[in-house]
């Protein structure tokens, strides 16, 4: 009664009808409260119910340890109280010798696993995984010989895997992956006969897999990847022909493998990648008729692909196959034929091998093909017609490339690609191929990579590529003639081109001046003629040499090297190694320059002026002293006795004992002014005042921050433009950033589940309102953890306006690319425009890093690279030192916030939501989820209808 769990029943006078309460002979039995969203400790009094048989608690907030006095429930079959907070086990535990099924999964056990644990001999099932235990396994845990299931992984238990384990010889299932146990594998293992799972991956273990695991001859699943197990692969595995899933890749195995792993013929993934595995494939794997994942990739593999394949006698029927990767091997001969039976592959892997003959024309039959790997190997014969077929590929992936480069290919590039309507990237270089480069290209219009180069193709650039939206265009070493097409310059987002060693020519248009975005250019050994055109100052690598250009080398391009335009024997200018030009075209020059010059100076004095004058008229309006020394001194939001000495007398002239940190482009200091109150400064210091970019940042966060105004964006209260000491005057942040909250663990645990959905949310509202309420809309460009700053009530606020822009909507909006590595919208990569959906792509990052108390990119290499990944669940990857939220509201609002995020982590910008979309969603989340997190897949993210069963989310 006391612990309040049944406050609803305190009139109630018979505590048997309670909920969750059984009695028996007016004792209570069971008490099953699980879900009930309990919290508080596990009262001591519970051990006077000396009947009790049943107890499940889990799936609660329940915290603290559990109490000593449980020991006294001798009669218990049952404990479970899974999913809490409770951090330690008792010795005492060891007195429930009754307990059938142990469950304290998914806590905050920490400490070693107690000895007294083996006493529980009658146990069936004990689960302890998702905690914090150390030290290592008890070697008595041999003493447990009617467990059935034992998991204890997911902790971090070191030393070796007890030998006794081998005692329990009735065990079904075994987990103790991801720990961090060495030594070697007990080769008294194979004495587990009624072994159906055995998972040791992710650990540090050692030496040869023990010969005894053929013995499991009742195992489905054998998972020992991700450790440092050598030697060879036994040939007795063989005799596990019950294995469904078999896993030993990222080790250092060697040798061969095994011809008997043909004789599992129930796997369904087979992964052996990434070890030292040589010799051939054996030529009976194709008997593994029930593959839907094979990945034998980054071995010393040599051979043939099995002839198994070319004969379509087993092999052939694989209908099941998925995924197919023998890339990064040593394999010769040809592709065979028979592998365009395999009619349900999404992934085939065939590159950096040493594979020969043609590509098969049946390849065509692999329609449901989203990625074709076949470079670096020694291809050759034509490109087949029938690729046109494979109208999938690139469907679903992010930024893949179909790459036949680095064959023996020859003859034409078939018009029939133009049916690959999803290709982002071609790469079809350093191959034999001739003949002209086809019109249909251009109707690739998902296109932004097309590489050709060094092969033998002729003709002319086609028109039609020329309306891609490629970013990068390598045609080079080719025999393409005749003039560079001045459609050409539609390319207004690419930033790398190359057309050098072909047969160009005519003159070097002069709309390569208008392709502002171009970092890259290589128009070398051709047989240009004409003059050299301005070029836009983002270009870093030119290449003009050995053609027929002739006159000046304009001023603009001076700063290159003079290989830049060596090979031209009539250019002139003041390049080492070029004669001067005539002075007449020199005075042309002068008379350009100075005026353009002359009306810069004018127009930053008008700046400077038009400035003055605002910041007076603010400063004036609210009565404080506006200047100093003729500078720029404007403080606003206080009462008007603020003045510039108050500011140098609180921080004793920037004294460095107030300095709290150091941003992009000045320090922050923490003041405390005459009236009380506390701000921060930032100050620009007199070095980084000299330079450009700095000044600039600077200018462009006193534009921005004093014209909008959102509970969620910081506030700036003045600032000052002397011409010695430069700051601004924010309100005071006292928890700092949030990247500094989230990598400092106590002040993570501080940020508790309903902080951080609040601070998603707050975030979410204030980008919202910067792009669709203010005109133009203003994005930040800087979306970033170390941006965010928390206040004392841990509420979020947007800063550092430095790099943020206002969208002109009639302008291109191209831009550098500016920000922080890892927050970045990808197609800034390319496009070089800046849009509101790059604030989107970085929100999601945030997003994802609140949820997961780090930087997410881990993560998302893991989800683009592994086919496991589609298997992770949603509560693996939030912040463990959070608990699991219990509450079915908190777990939608999690639930509900990935969604956003990986709805924003769509490489498309057009396919992201926009913000105001977003805080509308988090404005209407009303009903709780339908699922727990643990039963939520990462894969499943993409539609958020499915966890809410509210009709606001329909």
């Amino acid at each position: 009664m006391e612990t309040g769990w049944w406050s609803n029943y305190r009139r109630v006078g018979n505590h048997c009808m309670w909920l969750g309460i059984r009695c028996k002979a007016g004792s209570v039995v069971e008490i099953d409260l699980s879900g009930h969203g309990l919290n508080g400790s596990i009262t001591p009094q519970i051990g006077a119910l000396s009947k009790l048989r049943y107890l499940n608690l889990s799936l609660n907030s329940l915290t603290g340890e559990l109490p000593s006095s449980i020991g006294n429930l001798t009669q218990l079959v049952v404990l479970d109280v899974s999913y809490n907070h409770i951090y330690s086990i008792p010795e005492y535990i060891g007195r429930l010798t009754n307990l059938v099924a142990l469950n304290l999964s998914s806590n905050y056990l920490v400490g070693p696993i107690p000895s007294s644990v083996s006493n529980l001999t009658n146990l069936a099932s004990l689960f302890f995984q998702s905690n914090q235990l150390n030290g290592s396994i008890p070697e008595d845990i041999g003493r447990l010989t009617n467990l059935v299931a034992l998991n204890l992984s997911s902790n971090y238990l070191v030393g070796p895997i007890p030998s006794s384990v081998s005692n329990l010889t009735i065990l079904a299932s075994l987990f103790l992956q991801s720990n961090q146990l060495n030594g070697s594998i007990p080769e008294d293992i194979g004495r587990l006969t009624n072994l159906v799972e055995l998972d040791l991956s992710s650990n540090y273990l050692v030496g040869p897999i023990p010969s005894s695991v053929s013995n499991l001859t009742n195992l489905a699943s054998l998972y020992l990847q991700i450790n440092k197990l050598g030697g060879s692969i036994p040939q007795e595995i063989g005799r596990q022909r019950n294995l469904v899933a078999f896993d030993l890749s990222y080790n250092r195995l060697v040798g061969p493998i095994p011809s008997s792993v043909s004789n599992l013929t129930n796997l369904s993934s087979l992964f052996l990648q990434s070890n030292q595995l040589n010799r051939s494939i054996p030529e009976d794997i194709g008997r593994l008729t029930n593959l839907v994942e094979f990945n034998l990739s980054s071995n010393r593999l040599v051979g043939p692909i099995p002839s198994s394949v070319s004969n379509l006698t087993n092999l052939a029927s694989l209908t099941n196959l998925v995924e197919f990767n023998l890339s990064s091997n040593r394999l010769v001969g040809p592709i065979p034929s028979s592998v365009s039976n395999l009619t349900n592959l999404a992934s085939l892997f065939l590159q950096s091998n040493q594979l020969n003959g043609s590509i098969p024309e049946d390849i065509g039959r692999l329609t449901n093909l989203v990625e074709l790997d076949l470079f670096s190997n020694r291809l050759s014969g034509h490109i087949p017609s029938s690729l046109g077929q494979l109208t999938n590929l690139g469907s679903l992936s992010n930024f893949w490339c179909l790459s036949m480069n680095s064959n023996l290919l020859e003859g034409p590039i078939p018009h029939e690609i133009e049916s690959l309507k999803a290709l982002e990237c071609l790469d079809l270089s350093d191959n034999k191929l001739s003949g002209y480069i086809p019109n249909q290209i251009g109707n690739l219009s998902n296109l932004t990579v097309l590489i050709l180069a060094n092969n033998s193709l002729s003709g002319r650039i086609p028109l039609q590529i020329c309306y891609l939206s490629l970013h990068q265009l390598d045609l080079s070493h080719n025999f393409i003639g005749g003039d560079i097409p001045s459609q050409l310059f539609n390319l207004s987002y690419s930033t790398d081109i190359d057309l050098s060693h072909n047969l160009l020519q005519g003159v070097i248009p002069s709309q390569f001046g208008d392709l502002t975005d171009l970092s890259s250019l290589d128009l070398s050994w051709n047989n240009l003629t004409g003059t050299i055109p301005e070029f836009p100052f983002s270009v870093r690598n030119l290449n003009l040499s050995f053609n027929s250009l002739m006159g000046q080398i304009p001023n603009g391009l001076l700063y290159f090297p003079p290989e830049t335009f060596t090979g031209n024997k009539d250019l002139c200018g003041s390049n080492q190694g070029f004669p001067p030009c005539p002075s007449t075209k020199h005075n042309l020059v002068v008379i350009i320059l100075v005026p353009t010059l002359l009306f810069l100076i004018s127009y930053f004095a008008l700046l400077v002026f038009i400035l003055r004058r605002q910041c007076r008229a603010k400063a004036l309006k609210h009565d404080p002293s506006p200047t100093k020394n003729g500078d720029l001194f404007c403080i606003w939001n206080f009462d008007g006795k603020i003045a510039f000495e108050d500011i140098i007398r609180a921080t004793e002239d920037f004294d460095i004992k107030y300095c709290i940190g150091t941003g992009g482009y000045g320090s922050v200091y923490r003041a405390v002014l005459p009236t009380g109150k506390v701000v921060a400064l930032k100050k620009l210091h007199r070095l980084e005042a000299e330079q450009p970019a700095c000044d600039t940042s600077f200018r462009n966060e006193i534009k921005f921050l004093t014209e909008i105004r959102h509970k969620n964006i910081v506030k700036l209260h003045g600032f000052c433009l002397h011409n010695r000491c430069m700051f601004l005057i924010y309100e005071y942040m006292e928890k700092g950033s949030l990247f500094y909250a989230l990598n400092i663990d106590e002040e993570a645990v501080e940020l508790d589940w309903t902080k951080r959905v609040n601070i998603v949310k707050g975030v979410a509202h204030a980008l919202s309102y910067m792009h669709h309420d203010c005109t133009p809309p203003i994005v930040h460009r800087d979306i970033s953890s170390n941006n965010i700053l928390l206040n004392s009530e841990l509420e979020a606020f947007i800063a550092d306006f430095g790099t943020a822009r206002l969208l002109d909507p009639d302008s291109s909006n191209r831009t550098v690319i500016v920000g922080t590595y890892g927050y970045i919208a990808p197609e800034l990569a390319y496009s070089l425009v800046v849009t509101e959906k790059c604030d989107v792509y970085s929100f999601r990052v945030l997003a994802l890093e609140i949820l997961m108390g780090k930087h997410p990119g881990e993560l998302l290499s893991t989800l683009s690279l592994s086919s496991h990944a589609q298997n992770f669940m949603l509560n693996e990857i939030l912040d463990p030192r959070l608990s699991t939220p219990r509450s079915r509201k908190m777990a939608g609002d999690i639930a509900f916030i990935a969604v956003i995020a990986f709805a924003c982590l769509r490489p498309r910008p057009k396919a992201r939501p926009t913000m105001k979309l977003v805080s509308q969603e988090f404005l209407h989340i009303k009903s709780p989820i339908a699922m727990p997190l643990h039963e939520i897949l990462l894969m499943e993210l993409k539609n958020h209808e499915m966890f809410m069963s509210d009709e606001n989310h329909k």
